[in-house]
């Protein structure tokens, strides 16, 4: 046979088996492809919700709370709890502001029947003991719904406030200044519709900090 042709042969010989090799190597995925990855599991609680499901309020609350709220807002539609919350914050300010000055005046309009009663008995009792108290909070106080429902057409709004407080308190001309801070459960009640958008102060508890 031709030298040559034997040459031709084995070099086409060669190059079939590089090709082979080639497509072997080139032919496949190198490395992890995106496809490979494995899916990204969503984390517990962060399931795609629809369109019905509860709304977001912008403010932090547990489950319980949320579906008070929600049950609150069906009845009336003017609930909204961050506004809520906002101005449940300046009523506690004023509250304990006033009730240390004794400015029975303020507080009327902003307690129920029960609780001014309570708070005008505390204030007499300072004021015969010629005790007098200015109260300040150095920081707002933390204010987190706790509680809503309905009972036909009364609201009722429990708020858990965390507070630090400062009082100078002065007694037969000896002034002291006393720091503390407090937990403690205020529920607010309104009647839905009755024209009056302002809630009222119906019930004072402590909490646990």
């Amino acid at each position: 046979m031709d030298p040559a042709l034997i040459q031709m042969i084995v070099f086409a010989a060669v190059a079939a088996v590089l090709l082979v090799l080639l497509y072997n190597v080139l032919g496949k995925k190198v490395g992890r492809q995106p496809e490979d990855r494995p899916a990204v599991a969503a984390p517990p609680g962060n399931e795609v919700q629809a369109e019905t499901s509860r709304p977001d309020w912008g403010v932090a609350m547990d489950p319980a709370a949320a579906e008070g709220a929600a049950q609150l807002r069906s009845r009336d539609p003017g609930f909204d709890p961050a506004r809520f919350l906002d101005g449940a914050r300046q009523a506690y300010e004023t509250i304990v502001r006033a009730y240390a000055a004794g400015d029975r005046e303020t507080l009327k309009p902003l307690l129920a029947g029960p609780v001014m009663t309570s708070f005008e008995e505390g204030i007499t009792r300072r004021e015969s003991s010629g005790t007098t108290e200015v109260v300040e909070l150095p920081h707002p106080p933390r204010a987190d719904l706790d509680h809503a429902e309905v009972h036909g057409d009364l609201a009722r709004a429990r708020v858990r406030f965390l507070a630090e407080m400062k009082s100078e308190i002065t007694h037969e001309g000896v002034s002291t200044t006393e720091e503390r801070r407090t937990a403690e459960l205020w529920t607010f009640e309104r009647r839905i519709g009755s024209g009056d958008p302002n809630w009222v102060l119906a019930r004072v508890e402590e909490a646990r900090a």
